[in-house]
């Protein structure tokens, strides 16, 4: 059973809720977009279960969920957190994820973690398209809704129109509980439509009464769409039967038929909150609506060579499956992971196995390796309180895994397991960066390797062409978060630089050219004379060395080197640096002395030779060109391609993609595109996302190669 944290100030650290079984867990998400109200609601649910003694304030910094100090300096939520309560002994997790977009990757580990979704809505401000988005994701995957309007008491609050478009966005299922009572601009309670009740809150403690006749006809309308929808979820095929002929249904069967449909994810209540008012309601709904552990699907399972196992379930006395869905490092405290236990036991000073990850392209290794745990915590915001063990369903911090990274599976020893990944967006802003000095340099390194194991929608490129340094975010802000954690916590300044696009050479037309390196010291000296044929292949040919000697002009063994400077010399470039690339270069004659001859001499005859045809014949710049697959709702197609044909691409064609979505496709130059992440979101209000494949090379357009070698 669980037991109450009596907890203190806000923030303050009380003793741990504990459960020692699983179906006495609710593990939910508050989802919605920036401003919502998820981390007031967060602290108004703390303060309503006694957790904290007062409710913090985002704008003074003070809340539980918001204690990076980047959250508190741009007061909004930029990382996944944890805050548990109890409630008529059940304890409750809520999960506080960010509601920007480009940290989704926070909200997905939210997803993963939980079992339920609470989707908070502003009814002053609405619904924006992530969330409507994040409604469909959930929807594919089964997972139990229900929405939450918050700010009912903001002055430009409009309940009903809200509702309205809650019920329009996410389609069938979505209808209230209950019904705001506001007077005078101020919310005094609440009415269940079920039973008919009004929960008054003006005095500050919570009331029931009856309703009155003013309400009689608003009740009798949206109790009558709220009854038909639980019926029509009912396993009980007579009750509609019933409720046709007139015959009344008792409530209490109605509660229960709406229970189980909200725990199957069939139906979506419709709650709302205020300073004061409602957290009693959605505590009730969480519950009693929402499922346990035990009742939500498992992920699916494997050892480590990939072979599904099955027979696991949501079981304190099972094998031990857990994973780390947040990692965080701290220079003082080290790092601590925030792990789901999906089966078993996990307790301190176990020795687990670390599986995972399959994201090695982005800079995360693959782990398949045994670690001892340290202390276990309830974590409340920054306050980490101890705790004996993290049963089946919970939620626990974990410290002392030095290698366990976002996405690892924790598992027994003796039987490792691994559990399938959770979809992860790719990153998709290209930033380059250099330590601003020889100290930071020599720091860098080790820092960004904590940050890649916190967060594995960054991705971490070395550029052998560009030589720099790139990271792949999300978007601006992701990247400002990354470079501020950077300075602020790892004392690790670094700046921004522009980015390179690795561009290629190649030759414009075909030319004949000689490479001479005769040179005579009084020593050993070097003979080399080659002649080359150079000519361009078609775009993706490549790279041919053809041999064409006859009489042996250059002897057989100096031939392979003609060939290997020749190379060296693509490599480097002969015009901007860039490799050059579709080339074929046939050797057709040359001299070669007795003595002085030698595979250096020959090597740098080649290299002269490539050097003296580029100066015969026009040589052209390449640039990368992707192929772009952008989804984005119809309203903004039109929008989409116009600014593709701006960037110098090429739509290929549309197609529709579900309910109200198009998926354009077009081939772009990448050297158009470096931002796109950023302005694709800005010009879909951000709903759209793009994935990019890379197709081939194709020549620059003259007046941009002429800036480009002139900056070289």
């Amino acid at each position: 059973m669980a037991e109450r944290n009596t907890g203190g100030a806000v923030g303050a650290a009380g003793r741990a809720p504990t459960a020692d079984r699983a179906d006495a867990i609710r593990n939910v998400v508050l989802v919605g977009h920036s401003g919502a109200g998820k981390t007031t609601l967060v602290e108004q649910l703390l303060a309503a279960t006694g957790t904290i003694q007062r409710a913090g304030r985002v704008e003074d910094g003070n809340t539980v969920s918001d204690f990076d100090e980047v959250e508190v300096r741009q007061q909004r939520s930029v990382n996944l957190a944890v805050a548990p309560l109890v409630h008529n002994g059940i304890k409750i997790n809520l999960l506080d994820t960010p509601g920007y977009a480009d940290f989704v990757g926070d909200l997905r580990a939210g997803l993963r973690a939980a079992d339920a979704a609470l989707f908070v809505v502003s009814a002053a401000e609405g619904i924006d398209g992530l969330t409507r988005m994040l409604w469909e994701e959930c929807g594919r995957v089964g997972m139990p809704r229900a929405v939450v309007i918050t700010k009912i008491d903001h002055q430009r609050a409009n309940f009903d129109e809200v509702l309205a478009a809650c019920q329009d966005v996410f389609g069938d299922g979505v209808a209230p509980l209950y019904l705001p009572v506001i007077t005078n601009g101020h919310v005094n309670g609440l009415i269940g439509l079920l039973t008919q009740k009004f929960y008054n809150y003006a005095t500050g403690d919570r009331t029931e009464k009856e309703p009155g006749a003013d309400y009689e006809a608003q009740i009798e309308e949206h109790r009558g769409v709220l009854i038909e929808g639980i019926i029509q979820e009912s396993e009980d095929e007579s009750l509609m039967d019933r409720y046709l002929e007139g015959d009344p249904i008792d409530t209490k069967v109605l509660i229960e038929d709406l229970e189980k449909a909200v725990a199957r994810g069939s139906f979506y209540p419709v709650l709302c909150t205020g300073l004061g008012v409602g957290a009693h309601e959605l505590l009730e709904l969480v519950t009693q609506g929402f499922p346990s552990p035990p009742e939500h699907p498992m992920p699916e399972i494997t050892d480590l060579s990939g072979k599904p196992v099955k027979g696991i379930s949501c079981d304190p006395d099972g094998p031990l499956v857990a994973e780390v869905v947040k990692t965080t490092s701290d220079p003082y405290v080290g790092r601590i992971s925030l792990v789901r236990v999906f089966s078993g036991t996990l307790r301190p000073d176990m020795t687990v196995h670390v599986s995972g990850h399959g994201l090695a392209d982005r800079g995360h290794e693959d782990h398949d390796l045994d670690e001892r745990i340290g202390t276990l915590t309830c974590p409340l915001g920054k306050q980490q309180r101890a705790t004996a063990k993290g049963v089946a369903g919970d939620i626990i911090a974990v410290a002392k895994l030095s290698r366990a990274e976002t996405g690892d599976t924790l598992s027994e020893v003796e039987h490792p397991l691994v559990m399938t990944a959770w979809e992860m967006p790719d990153p998709l802003l290209p930033v380059a960066i250099r330590a601003r000095s020889k100290a930071d340099e020599d720091k860098l390194s080790q820092a960004l390797g904590r940050l890649v194991a916190e967060d594995p929608t960054l991705r971490l490129e070395n550029n052998a062409e560009t030589r720099q340094l790139v990271l792949w975010c999300m978007g601006e802000a992701h990247t400002d978060v990354l470079l501020d954690r950077l300075s602020k916590r790892h004392g690790v300044e670094v700046e921004r630089v522009e980015l390179r696009v690795p561009l290629r050479e190649t030759f414009g037309g075909k030319c004949q050219a000689m490479g001479r390196n005769v040179k005579q010291t009084g020593g050993h000296g070097q003979y080399a004379i080659c002649h080359l044929e150079v000519e361009p292949l078609p775009s993706g040919g490549g790279f041919e060395f053809v041999d064409k000697i006859v009489g042996g002009v250059v002897p057989r063994q100096f031939i392979p080197s003609v060939e290997k400077g020749v190379r060296a010399q693509m490599e480097r470039g002969v015009v901007a640096g860039y490799p050059m690339v579709d080339v074929r270069v046939t050797l057709y004659d040359g001299k070669a002395h007795s003595v002085d001859s030698s595979d250096m001499a020959f090597q740098i005859a080649g290299q002269l030779a490539l050097k003296e045809a580029a100066s015969k014949v026009p040589t052209l710049l390449l640039e990368p060109v992707d192929e772009l697959a952008v989804l984005v709702a119809d309203d903004y197609v039109g929008s989409v391609m116009s600014d593709l044909s701006s960037r110098r691409g090429r739509v290929l064609g549309t197609e529709p993609v579900g309910t109200g979505r198009t998926l354009v496709k077009a081939e772009v130059p990448e050297l158009e595109i470096t931002r796109y992440a950023i302005d694709l979101r800005s010009m879909s209000h951000g709903t759209g996302t793009f994935q990019r494949t890379f197709l081939r090379y194709e020549p620059l357009p003259p007046n941009l190669a002429s800036k480009v070698a002139a900056t070289e």
